[in-house]
């Protein structure tokens, strides 16, 4: 019964370590393309020359 146990114990866990194989990649993937979006977004659109004139007023406040 013990030799059955374990051998059930170690099918299992071979079966979930199976399952998360590339699962890391799909997400880094998501990531990526997330930043990409948001980069396209951002440089498409006035939405980056605003936040570039935010910056640069600040800067000179500094300066």
């Amino acid at each position: 019964m013990s030799a059955w146990f374990n051998t059930a114990i170690a099918s299992m866990r071979a079966r979930a370590a199976r399952s998360d194989m590339g699962q890391t990649a799909v997400e880094y993937l998501g990531i990526i393309a997330v930043v990409v979006a948001i980069v396209l977004a951002v440089t498409g659109t006035s939405i980056g020359s605003a936040i570039l004139d935010k910056i640069m007023t600040q800067i000179n406040r500094i300066v």
